[in-house]
C-alpha cells in the first residue's frame, strides 16, 4: 500500500518544507544534489546498498553501491577542478547510457558546475546549437561520439576540455584528455561546492515553435520536488528495484532516472539497449523490478507485441507502474490491468516544470485517459483567452500552473524575453490545452503551438525546417506533426524543390537521412510531400496551421491573411 494516504488530506496540509525536513536539510547549510544522491546515503548507512544495476547492449552486467557512486562522482568532480572548470560553468554530457554518464552527472553538480545532458543520438547541428548556446567549457563523451564533437569543435571557441571516458590508448587532439572515474585515483573525500537552494544545477534543452532550442535552467532546490514526487507518485520505498526507461538526455532521465530514486536511496536499473520487448521483460524478471516508469510510445508497442510475449516472463515482482511523456490512451491503461494485473498511472509534467505536476497517485481512482490531479503544493487550472480561470467543468482552455514550486525552471538560457512571455496574469502558461471534469481530474486536449510530440520528445519544426533548407535540392520547407498510432505524432515535411530537381524515392531518402544526420532520428521526417509552393501569409510567413489541418482533419480557420496565388 502506498505511503501517500488521502489525496485530499495531503493537498490540504502540504508544505514543500517537509522535503527538506525528511532529507535532513537545514537552512543555511549546503544543498548540493550530487551529495544528497550519493554521500548522504552513505552517511545514513546505505553505503553497501546497491545504487545502480547496469546492463550493456551485449548483456554485460555491472553493479555499483552508493559508496562506489560517491567515490566515482568525487573523482569526476576532482577532475573538473584539476582542469580549472569553475562553479557555474556549463559542462555537457554526451554519451550513451553507460555508468560514466551517471558518475559525471553527479560529479558536475558536486563541483558546482551546471550539468547539460545531451541526447546521444543528436547529430552535429543539434549538438553544436546546444553547446554553443550554453557556452559550455567542457564535455564528457566517448570514442563513439567523439567524431561529432571534433567536427564542430572549431565552432565552439569557449570549449576548453573534451574529456573522453573510454579513450585509453587513443591518439588525442588539442584540448582532449582521457579520464575514467573507475580507474582514476580514489577520492575518499571531496569538498563539494556549497550550493544554495537557488544555485544553478541542470540546463535542459527543449524545443519551441520558432528559433533555437531553449535551455531551461534548474536549481539545486529542485531536489525537494523530485524527492517528494518520487516518493509519493512513483511510490519508491526502501528495498525497491526501480527502472526508468528514459534517456538522461531528456529531463525524465535526470529528474527520475537519477535524482528522484537516488535521493531516496533506492536501487535503480539502467539498460543500455534500446526498445526490444524481450529485453525489457527480461530485465524486469532478471532484476526483480518493482516500480517501472516508461513512455506511452513504448507501452503501445508492447501492446502491439501482444500478451503471448508477456506470458513468457515472470513479472510478478512489479507492484507499481507509471507513464510519462505524452498522453496515455485509455486502452493502454485497461490493457495493462488485464495483462500485468496493474494499471499504468499516467503523469504529466514538462522540462520547464522539472518534476511531476499532475498525476494519478497510487491508490487513487484512475479514469483511463485522464492526466489525474495536481500534486500537493501545485495549483493548476485552465485559462480562457484573457488568462482567467475557467469555472465550467469540461470546457477546454490553456493549462496553467501557479508559480513558484521548487523544481520550476528559473530562466531560459540567454532568452529572458521568451521566459517572461511564459507568465501571464500570475500563471505559468504550459503551452498545452486541457479541461477539468466535475471531479477535478485533468484531461489533455492538445498543444497550443506547432511543436511536434514525437514519441514523447518535443521536436521543433523550426529546427527541422532549418536543416531541410541546408539540403542542396530544397528551396522551401515546412514541418508539421502528423498523427501516428504508436508515436502520437511523426514529422511530416512539405518541400518545394529548387529548379532542376524532381521528386523521386531516392531524393526522398536522401532528404530523410540528411535530417537524421544533422539533427536526430526523432527529427527525421517519416513522410515527405513535394509541393510547388507553401501556403504563406501576405507578410511571407509559412502557415503551418493549414498544413497541420490537412493532416488532422481540423478546421482550417481564418485564411484572410493568406497571400494570393
Amino acid at each position: 500500500m502506498s505511503d501517500f494516504g488521502s489525496y485530499e488530506e495531503k493537498y490540504r496540509e502540504f508544505d514543500w518544507s517537509i522535503a527538506g525536513a525528511e532529507l535532513g536539510y537545514s537552512e543555511g547549510t549546503p544543498l548540493n544534489i550530487g551529495c544528497y544522491c550519493a554521500d548522504r546515503n552513505c552517511e545514513r548507512g546505505l553505503g553497501d546498498a546497491l545504487a545502480l544495476i547496469w546492463e550493456s547492449n551485449s548483456g554485460e552486467i555491472r553493479k555499483y553501491t552508493f559508496s562506489e557512486l560517491k567515490l566515482h562522482s568525487n573523482a569526476c568532480a576532482a577532475r573538473l577542478a584539476e582542469l580549472g572548470v569553475a562553479p557555474g560553468e556549463r559542462v555537457c554530457i554526451f554519451m550513451d547510457r553507460i555508468p560514466d554518464l551517471y558518475f559525471s552527472f553527479l560529479g558536475i553538480l558536486k563541483s558546482g558546475a551546471v550539468a547539460v545532458p545531451l541526447f546521444s543520438a543528436f547529430g552535429e547541428d543539434a549538438l553544436r546549437t546546444r553547446m554553443e548556446d550554453s557556452g559550455a567549457t567542457a564535455i564528457f563523451t566517448t570514442r563513439k561520439h567523439l567524431r561529432k564533437v571534433r567536427r564542430i569543435r572549431e565552432k565552439l571557441p569557449l570549449l576548453k576540455h573534451v574529456i573522453i571516458v573510454d579513450g585509453e590508448g587513443m591518439a588525442l587532439e588539442e584540448r582532449e584528455s582521457v579520464f575514467s572515474a573507475e580507474k582514476a585515483p580514489t577520492v575518499e573525500s571531496y569538498s563539494a561546492f556549497p550550493a544554495e537552494p537557488e544555485t544553478p544545477s541542470v540546463l535542459h534543452y527543449t524545443s519551441g515553435t520558432t528559433g533555437k532550442p531553449k535551455g531551461a535552467l534548474h536549481v539545486h532546490s529542485s531536489l525537494y520536488a523530485q524527492y517528494l514526487t518520487a516518493k509519493w507518485v512513483l511510490d519508491l520505498k526502501p528495498g525497491d528495484v526501480y527502472w526508468c526507461t528514459a534517456d538522461p538526455g531528456w529531463v525524465t532521465g535526470t529528474s527520475y532516472g537519477i535524482i528522484g530514486p537516488w535521493s531516496l536511496g533506492v536501487t535503480q536499473v539502467v539498460l543500455e539497449a534500446g526498445f526490444i520487448p524481450e529485453r525489457w521483460y527480461g530485465t524486469i524478471e532478471k532484476f526483480g523490478v518493482t516500480v517501472w516508469y516508461s513512455a506511452p510510445t513504448a507501452i503501445r508497442l508492447l501492446m502491439r507485441e501482444g500478451e503471448a510475449t508477456v506470458k513468457r516472463f515472470d513479472l510478478s515482482s512489479l507492484r507499481h507502474i507509471c507513464s510519462v511523456g505524452e498522453p496515455l490512451n485509455p486502452e493502454a491503461v485497461i490493457w495493462s490491468q488485464e495483462v500485468y494485473g496493474l494499471p499504468f498511472h499516467d503523469t504529466w509534467w514538462q522540462t520547464e516544470t522539472g518534476s511531476i505536476m499532475i498525476t494519478n497517485f497510487p491508490g487513487m481512482k484512475i479514469k483511463p485517459g485522464s492526466m489525474g490531479k495536481p500534486f500537493p503544493g501545485v495549483e493548476a487550472t485552465v485559462l480562457d483567452a484573457d488568462y482567467e480561470p475557467i469555472a465550467e467543468a469540461g470546457k477546454p482552455g490553456s493549462l496553467a500552473l501557479k508559480p513558484p514550486w521548487p523544481s520550476m525552471f528559473r530562466a531560459y538560457w540567454n532568452s529572458p524575453e521568451t521566459y517572461s512571455a511564459k507568465f501571464k496574469n500570475g500563471w505559468y502558461i504550459t503551452g498545452d490545452r486541457a479541461h477539468i471534469d466535475s471531479d477535478g481530474y485533468f484531461w489533455f486536449v492538445g498543444r497550443e503551438d506547432d511543436v511536434i510530440n514525437a514519441a514523447g520528445h518535443l521536436v521543433s519544426p523550426f529546427e527541422v525546417e532549418s536543416a531541410l533548407l541546408e539540403h542542396e535540392a530544397i528551396a522551401e520547407s515546412a514541418a508539421v506533426g502528423k498523427p501516428d498510432p504508436v508515436n502520437m505524432e511523426v514529422v511530416k515535411a512539405f518541400i518545394a524543390l529548387k529548379p532542376g530537381y524532381k521528386p523521386s524515392p531516392d531524393l526522398e531518402l536522401s532528404i530523410m537521412n540528411f535530417v537524421r544526420k544533422h539533427l536526430s532520428p526523432l527529427a527525421m521526417p517519416q513522410e515527405i510531400e513535394f509541393v510547388k509552393s507553401l501556403p504563406k501569409t501576405r507578410s511571407g510567413k509559412i502557415m503551418r496551421r493549414l498544413l497541420r489541418a490537412q493532416e488532422t482533419g481540423e478546421e482550417i480557420g481564418d485564411v484572410s491573411t493568406l497571400e494570393d496565388d
